[in-house]
């Protein structure tokens, strides 16, 4: 369903279900891609000791795929708990720009709707609620920002992850390795398709580069997760410096 054809539904029906259902069945392809490396967080989390009660506690309290890898990895017995927070602040600060590049679509909203939808804020639900807001902006659609077409694809995603954590928390022991069947691959695959809907052509993936080539520099010769840091800090430093260029 286009965005021109989601505006003349919700102008018929009210909006009350149709919007929802539209972020719902938009972000069923990233799902499809978000599940198996779900499957790998919780199979390596019970590798490291946490319980499928713990497990989901994590990912539905932090909700940051990322972060969560992150911690996996750094989880030990007992835990460093200073070192994983500081790891997960450093992974998660890049949710500071991505909230302050949706903030301009958010003013419509009283603030108990607006720091509920930034709850729910992750990579997907925020490249695909960005992108429709985008496109009704283009379409002269007033409000920009969708709300319930935002909810019905962050939903669908923190249903999905924390659901699928925790199955891969309990299926986990009888799979063993799952990054021996290639899961892991899921995980690029799903962030290369968001990359594709919001591509603008060389110039404005210039900052992308940037951070590529610092993260990957920053894996190679130091130790620890400090790439993911220092690939959003180089990629917005880039942004900032190459502004207006594009």
């Amino acid at each position: 369903m286009s965005v021109s054809e989601a505006a003349s539904s919700e102008a018929i029906d009210g909006g009350s279900g149709s919007e929802f259902r539209r972020g719902v069945m938009s972000c069923v392809p990233v799902l499809l891609g978000t599940t198996p490396y779900a499957l790998v967080l919780g199979a390596q989390a019970t590798q490291k000791g946490l319980s499928a009660v713990e497990l989901p506690l994590m990912t539905g309290l932090n909700f940051a795929g990322g972060s969560e890898f992150a911690a996996i990895q750094l989880w030990t017995s007992p835990p460093h708990i200073a070192l994983i927070v500081a790891i997960t602040f450093l992974v998660n600060s890049r949710h500071f720009l991505m909230g302050a590049a949706l903030a301009p679509f958010l003013g419509h909203l009283p603030q108990r709707k607006a720091f509920a939808a930034l709850f729910f804020l992750c990579d997907e639900s925020w490249a695909l609620g960005l992108a429709d807001a985008k496109q009704r902006t283009e379409a002269g659609i007033t409000p920009a920002f969708s709300l319930r077409y935002y909810m019905g694809a962050a939903l669908a995603m923190y249903l999905a992850w924390v659901g699928f954590t925790a199955a891969g928390a309990l299926l986990g022991p009888m799979l063993g390795d799952v990054q021996h069947y290639g899961f892991d691959m899921a995980f690029p695959a799903v962030f290369l398709v968001l990359m594709r809907g919001m591509w603008k052509g060389m110039a404005a993936a210039r900052p992308w580069l940037v951070s590529l080539v610092v993260a990957a520099l920053v894996y190679l010769f130091v130790p620890g997760a400090w790439y993911v840091a220092a690939g959003a800090v180089s990629g917005l430093a880039s942004a900032w410096l190459m502004a207006g260029d594009a």
